[in-house]
C-alpha cells in the first residue's frame, strides 16, 4: 500500500475533486464518519457545511484540510467493506478517528486506491498537528496496515512488479471535457510527474495536452500580483472557454507554490541531463541533418522538441521533453553546443540537394581514355586541324571567277 497526504486551505476544493468524479462515473462515496445522516441522503452542502461549521472555529488556522490517498497494487481485489476497514484503521492510526471525514473509492487508474477528505481542525477549536505527518505517523500505520490486512507492501517484489501508475494523461478536447475538472486533473498530474523549472517549461508540456497557464501581459495587475489562470487550448493553439483561476484549482498550482516547485526541479533534473546529451549527440553525428528529421529522430525516443520563433521566423529558443523521464530542458541548459543557435547552424536545408556536375561533350567516356588524356587532346587537335584544312580547301575552290565585261558599242 502507498499512502499520499497532502495538506491545503480549502476543504471545498477536496470535495469538488471527489464530487466531480462520483457525477463523472469514476468514484463512488462508500463511508461518512461523524456525519449526522447515511450517506444517501447527503447534499454537496451538507457535507460541506458540517466541515466548515468546525473550521470557522479557529479561522486563525490557513491550513485545515488533508487530501489523503491510499493506492494498493493492482492484483489486489478489495471488497467495499474491506476499503471501509482499512480506511478507519488508518484515520485512527494517525489521530484522525473522531475527525469526520468522507472515503471516497476511485475507479479511474489501473489500481484500487481510495481518497479520504478530512480538517485538522476539533470540534473544541483546537487544531491537530499534521507537520511531517505524512513521513511519521501515516508511514507507521501504512506498515502496520500491510501487515494487519495482508496487503502486498509497498517496498516487496511484488509490489515492484506491478508498479502502481498515475492516472493516464491525454489530450484535453474543448467541448469535449468539463472545463475546470478537465484543467485540474491534467496540471495536478503534469505538476506531479515533470520536473520543469519555469513557467515557460510547464507550459511546454502543458500545451501537449491543450491547456496553458497565462500570467497575463507584463506590468497588468495580473502580472504585478503574480496571479496565474488556466486556460484550454483550441486545435489552433487559441485560448478558448473560460479560464480558471490558479487560487480555485484543487491543489493550488498559483505562482507562489510552482516557483517552490522550480527550486526542487532543478536537483530532481540533474541525473537526467548528462543521458539526454548523449542521445542528442549520437543524432548530431549524422552528415545530412534536417531540422525535420531531427525531430523525427528524437520522437522515437519519446522526446519531444519545441522550436521557439519570432513573428520574422527566426529561432531564438527550444525546449526538449523527455517524456522518458519526464525532465524538461531549455537547450542552452544543457551546454552552449544545444542552444538554439547551435543547433540550427547544424541542420542543413531541406530543399537542398546533391550539385548537378555538368559533363562536357568531350569529357572521356571510358577509363582507358580517361588515362591518356594528353593522347586524346591530340587527336582532337588533329581532327580539328584537318576538318578547318578541308574547309579551306573547299572554300578556295568554290571562289567564283570573275567575268569579262563586255563592251557594247554605240547604234549609229
Amino acid at each position: 500500500m502507498v499512502a499520499k497526504v497532502r495538506s491545503g486551505k480549502s476543504i471545498r476544493g477536496v470535495l469538488h475533486y471527489n464530487e466531480h468524479k462520483v457525477q463523472s462515473g469514476t468514484a463512488q462515496l462508500i463511508l461518512a464518519s461523524r456525519f449526522s445522516c447515511d450517506i444517501d441522503r447527503l447534499s454537496f452542502h451538507d457535507k460541506l457545511n458540517r466541515f466548515q461549521k468546525i473550521t470557522m472555529l479557529n479561522e486563525k488556522a490557513k491550513t485545515n484540510t488533508l487530501h489523503i490517498s491510499l493506492n494498493f497494487d493492482p492484483g489486489e481485489k478489495l471488497s467495499i467493506t474491506q476499503l471501509q476497514n482499512i480506511a478507519n484503521t488508518y484515520m485512527d492510526k494517525i489521530g484522525f478517528g473522531e475527525q469526520p471525514y468522507l472515503v471516497y473509492n476511485h475507479t479511474d487508474a489501473g489500481h484500487p486506491h481510495i481518497h479520504i477528505a478530512t480538517i485538522n481542525i476539533q470540534p473544541d477549536g483546537q487544531r491537530i498537528d499534521i507537520h511531517n505527518i505524512g513521513r511519521n505517523q501515516s508511514e507507521l500505520a501504512r506498515k502496520e496496515i500491510e501487515i494487519d490486512f495482508k496487503l502486498v507492501k509497498a517496498s516487496s517484489k511484488s509490489k515492484q512488479e506491478h508498479p502502481l501508475k498515475p492516472v493516464q494523461l491525454q489530450k484535453v478536447i474543448y467541448g469535449k471535457s468539463e472545463t475546470k475538472r478537465a484543467i485540474t486533473n491534467t496540471v495536478n498530474e503534469v505538476i506531479r510527474s515533470y520536473c520543469f523549472t519555469s513557467l515557460a517549461e510547464l507550459n511546454a508540456v502543458l500545451k501537449q495536452f491543450n491547456i496553458m497557464a497565462d500570467r497575463g501581459s507584463e506590468g497588468t495587475v495580473m502580472y504585478e500580483n503574480k496571479g496565474l489562470m488556466y486556460s484550454l487550448l483550441d486545435p489552433n493553439g487559441n485560448r478558448a472557454g473560460v479560464p480558471i483561476k490558479a487560487s480555485s484549482i484543487y491543489g493550488q498550482p498559483t505562482i507562489a507554490n510552482l516557483e517552490k516547485k522550480f527550486a526542487q526541479n532543478r536537483d530532481r533534473r540533474k541525473p537526467y541531463k548528462i543521458p539526454l546529451r548523449l542521445k542528442l549527440d549520437k543524432i548530431l553525428t549524422s552528415p545530412s541533418l534536417t531540422k525535420d528529421s531531427f525531430i523525427q529522430q528524437l520522437q522515437k525516443q519519446n522526446i519531444q522538441v519545441l522550436f521557439r520563433e519570432n513573428d520574422q521566423g527566426f529561432t531564438y529558443g527550444i525546449t526538449l521533453i523527455d517524456h522518458g523521464s519526464k525532465t524538461v530542458f531549455n537547450g542552452s541548459d544543457l551546454g552552449k553546443a544545444y542552444s538554439a543557435k547551435a543547433l540550427t547552424d547544424r541542420f542543413i536545408p531541406a530543399e537542398a540537394k546533391q550539385p548537378v556536375t555538368k559533363v562536357s561533350k568531350w569529357a572521356p567516356k571510358t577509363q582507358q581514355e580517361a588515362v591518356q588524356p594528353d593522347l586524346l587532346a591530340k587527336e582532337q587537335s588533329n581532327l580539328l586541324e584537318m576538318l578547318l584544312g578541308k574547309a579551306d580547301e573547299g572554300q578556295q575552290l568554290m571562289i567564283p571567277r570573275k567575268k569579262k565585261r563586255k563592251s557594247r558599242g554605240f547604234r549609229r
